[in-house]
């Protein structure tokens, strides 16, 4: 039976396309020079990754095994096509930003990978909750990449949100910090290297610190106590001779 929350856990954090797979990496430091353009290319890829896992998951008692591949990059490529063509209708300013990012959604590994291995072995509902979820762990990634960078550069934060996503999102402009010079650096793309690395090396530290925290439970032994002095207290002593 389908987990849905270890399909959460797995697309959010675990099998986080950037954090945990290492993939989409040109698109994610190439936009997130500003969150809101992470954002932007985050619920672009979440819309094409929630339609691709249904529509493959649909598809696949009508395709054969040889074929398989071409099949799921034909209706991936029709899916950002139809993406590429709402945004350039609905949301130009943005659409010009992305730029040829959108028609790259369609060879981003992490969609055609879900769909071979998740969406052509599952129903159309949890294909569907599985793009979701890795949807919204990629733009997770996006979002916090692109904010640090906008905030250490330029002191915004979603600057121009009302222009590139509409006047609906303008609530979420603001300046953190006020007559700020900007680093330069951290908004091209060597700053962006540096702040995914940044962001690895703290996923790895939280997972070692989860990890080490679940291990005496995992094995049964009990946690020792010590005192402020770094000794064992006397009950851990009196437990370690008998």
């Amino acid at each position: 039976m389908t987990s849905y929350r270890k399909i959460a856990r797995d697309g959010i954090w675990d099998n986080n396309v950037v954090f945990g797979q290492f993939l989409a990496l040109c698109p994610l430091l190439a936009v997130t020079g500003t969150a809101t353009n992470g954002l932007g290319m985050g619920l672009a890829s979440t819309g094409v990754m929630v339609a691709s896992g249904a529509a493959v998951s649909l598809a696949r008692p009508l395709i054969t095994p040889e074929i398989r591949i071409p099949a799921f990059v034909l209706i991936i490529a029709t899916l950002v096509t139809i993406v590429d063509l709402a945004l350039n209708a609905w949301a130009h300013e943005l659409h010009k930003v992305l730029g040829l990012f959108i028609p790259l959604i369609v060879t981003n590994c992490a969609i055609l990978g879900r769909a071979e291995a998740f969406a052509s072995r599952q129903g159309p509902i949890p294909a569907a909750f599985d793009g979701l979820m890795m949807g919204a762990g990629f733009t997770i990634a996006l979002v916090l990449l692109g904010g640090i960078r906008e905030i250490l550069g330029a002191g915004t934060l979603f600057a121009d949100a009302d222009i590139l996503l509409g006047p609906r999102f303008a609530f979420l402009e603001m300046t953190v910090f006020p007559n700020y010079p900007g680093f330069l650096l951290l908004i091209l793309p060597p700053g962006g290297f540096i702040v995914l690395g940044f962001l690895l090396a703290a996923k790895a530290r939280i997972d070692q610190h989860m990890r080490d925290d679940q291990q005496p439970t995992e094995t049964g032994a009990r946690p020792r106590a010590f005192t402020a002095a770094g000794v064992l207290s006397p009950s851990e002593k009196q437990g370690e001779v008998s």
